[in-house]
């Protein structure tokens, strides 16, 4: 048995104690990374809850249960964040990234205490794969931010158009990877392929808003 919570413990109490040390935009970043591991946890209980209420078997829970649940709990702290405080778009941007990276890291580690550490090439695989989908599902909601954030008739319905493409590419990663052989490798792979082409729009979008 894996006691996820204990790990949950152990790696972020180091990290809330720089929180003390750390000033301005350091200690934001630095909380929304400890909040991405907190929704990764949260995330699991919740999806976990569900695959039983509807008797749902592993591959179903995740191919049809865990995108939702994952990147609609990635998007809250977001959301809150955006409504309490108003931050800057960019701020904001970055508050979702931090969130995303947060909770890949966290899922990478559950995942190693889970399968061991015997194949590091299948977990470097895994581990870039897997950690740059939620990047990546990340990706699409801050550069829509950055975008809509001026448009106020945008922000609602817009922000819950990104969070469907995210759930969308989420959904098809997780039934790509759980195929076998050259398919889930292909799988795997998209991701990275997705944020190499993302960045450069990422890059022209923030360029012409300036």
């Amino acid at each position: 048995m894996n006691y996820i919570e204990n790990v949950f413990i152990c790696l972020v109490a180091p990290l809330l104690i720089s929180v003390f040390w750390m000033k301005g935009k350091a200690r934001r970043l630095m909380i929304f990374l400890i909040i991405g591991m907190g929704a990764c946890l949260l995330s699991s209980y919740i999806s976990t809850f569900l695959a039983i209420i509807q008797g749902a078997d592993f591959l179903s829970a995740s191919l049809e249960i865990a995108p939702l649940v994952e990147e609609s709990i990635k998007l809250f702290p977001l959301l809150f964040y955006l409504l309490i405080f108003e931050p800057e778009a960019k701020d904001a941007a970055n508050a979702s990234l931090m969130t995303a990276i947060g909770f890949a890291t966290f899922e990478n580690v559950c995942f190693l205490m889970e399968n061991g550490a015997d194949s590091v090439l299948h977990l470097l695989i895994r581990g870039f794969g897997t950690g740059t989908c939620h990047v990546v599902c990340a990706l699409f909601i801050s550069i829509g931010i950055y975008r809509l954030w001026d448009k106020e008739w945008l922000r609602n319905i817009g922000t819950l158009a990104l969070l469907a493409v995210a759930i969308t590419y989420h959904g098809i990663f997780n039934i790509l990877v759980s195929a076998s052989g050259a398919i889930a490798i292909i799988g795997y792979f998209i991701p990275i392929a997705t944020i190499i082409v993302t960045r450069f729009f990422r890059k022209e979008l923030m360029k012409e808003r300036a």
